[in-house]
């Protein structure tokens, strides 16, 4: 856009001076749609001409942009859409929304500090920012482009790296979550841009024009939580009292649940008398109908009445007296979806076969490329997250499918999905004491890189 009178944190241009800028802007929308939850209350600042909000799906669509001329276009390219003129750092509304998106707007800002600190106090405390910017790699052939008169010369840009716009981020108090590299093809040309930006984009993020951020506000909740461990047990008779026995009393308010799956020992028994024994703890007992340790989660989330949920294993090769890191993690606002690790410390020699050490490692490094999050270990059983993001998670359960009998991708797909923060929890992984897994090898691993195809197909090749 051109600004009017351009103040501290507006840019002064905010449309991509792209050829066929239309045609980026579709692309761009593409995949915001892709990143925005469902029905979220979307504020773009730097809106420009209304073109990119027009096409956005989102509860709500608001617009702000400096020059009125711009917004004037805009009411007429979005009618359905609201509109504010002035500058962000004294925008006149009292509204907050779930979504607050910077769309190449960062390029052109004369303070971009400025406007992100003005976008923080605009977002929920649950919300999210989305920031995309141009790829610095991309600067001698945009600038070919303007010596060749086949794009106009626009004002000077800020050629922000990722590390620079996380820095500023952080420096006006967000936290990036994520971020990735999309579209190779500005242009729309016929079969050649499906090819590179939904088949090649994703597989040399570092080459695309657009850098698309993804950050949060870091906010320790006012409360502390109330907490719910799920223990999925099948055959596992003999950990059943070592479990209740370890669980250290981290939290005020305590809950366990036990969900025995169709156990050819006597585990169910077990589980009753560990009941019994305990009337001073809040222990909840059921047997599932349905099979697998998924169905066996969602049962148990289906019972749990605290705030925040963890899973724990009934093998207890993760220790039980790991489980305040989780609740710590969480309750202090350092994530939002905490995931044990057993790859960082040395572990006990017999706890994991070299060929599932291997594999462990490479499903890391597949998630880390497919969540935009460092993650170096999926599968580790006990993963803690909020009811309220669980809920959320479970909402959106249609758009993956109920594809996952373990559940620990369920969660973590559903997680990314809403643009959650993923840390991992270092633990020690201990060998078994009692029984052996319930693991197959070979066919499940077969199943696990199943699974990863699709989710590469709903998250990064759309």
């Amino acid at each position: 856009m051109t600004s009017e009178q351009p103040t501290r944190a507006e840019p002064s241009v905010s449309a991509p001076a792209l050829p066929g800028a239309l045609a980026y802007r579709k692309t761009l929308a593409h995949y915001l749609n892709l990143i925005l939850p469902e029905a979220s209350d979307v504020l773009e600042i730097g809106c420009g001409d209304g073109h990119l909000l027009q096409m956005l799906r989102a509860g709500s669509k608001t617009g702000l942009d400096a020059s009125a001329g711009q917004i004037a276009e805009a009411r007429k390219n979005c009618p359905d859409a609201q509109f504010l003129t002035g500058d962000v750092c004294e925008v006149p509304t009292d509204a907050r929304y779930d979504v607050v998106l910077v769309a190449d707007t960062l390029n052109h800002c004369r303070d971009a500090q400025a406007l992100l600190e003005s976008a923080k106090a605009l977002a929920r405390p649950d919300g999210r920012l989305v920031i995309t910017t141009y790829n610095t790699l991309w600067r001698p052939a945009l600038s070919l482009l303007t010596a060749l008169g086949l794009r106009a010369k626009p004002p000077d840009l800020n050629w922000l790296s990722c590390g620079d716009v996380r820095n500023l981020a952080e420096l006006a108090g967000w936290e990036i979550i994520k971020s990735e590299g999309r579209i190779l093809l500005p242009a729309d040309v016929p079969v050649l841009s499906t090819l590179l930006n939904r088949w090649i984009a994703p597989l040399v993020p570092f080459l695309c024009l657009t850098n698309i951020q993804i950050a949060r506000k870091p906010e320790k909740p006012a409360d502390v939580p109330s907490v719910s461990i799920v223990i999925p047990a099948r055959n596992e008779a003999g950990n059943i009292p070592a479990a209740i026995r370890r669980i250290p009393p981290f939290a005020p308010d305590i809950e366990i649940i036990f969900i025995e799956g169709h156990s050819s020992d006597n585990t169910w028994e077990e589980i009753q008398k560990v009941k019994a024994a305990h009337p001073d703890r809040k222990i909840q007992i059921a047997q599932q109908t349905g099979r697998g340790k998924g169905d066996a989660v969602r049962l148990g989330y289906s019972m749990a009445t605290g705030d925040m949920l963890m899973i724990l294993d009934a093998d207890l090769t993760m220790p039980p007296e790991d489980l305040p890191k989780f609740f710590r993690a969480l309750a202090d606002g350092r994530c939002d979806f905490a995931n044990g690790c057993r790859l960082i410390y040395p572990m006990e020699q017999e706890a994991m076969q070299f060929l599932n050490l291997c594999a462990n490692k490479l499903f890391g490094i597949l998630f880390s490329w497919l969540l935009g999050q460092s993650l170096k270990d999926t599968l580790c059983g006990t993963k803690v997250l909020s009811r309220k993001n669980y809920e959320a998670i479970a909402a959106n359960r249609s758009y993956f499918g109920d594809f996952d009998p373990f559940g620990d991708f369920d969660l973590l797909f559903g997680a990314d999905k809403l643009n959650l923060k993923i840390r991992d929890i270092p633990v020690r992984y201990r060998e078994r004491t009692y029984g052996s897994t319930n693991i197959s090898r070979f066919r499940h691993g077969i199943l696990l890189f199943r699974m990863v195809a699709f989710a590469a197909r709903k998250l990064k090749f759309v």
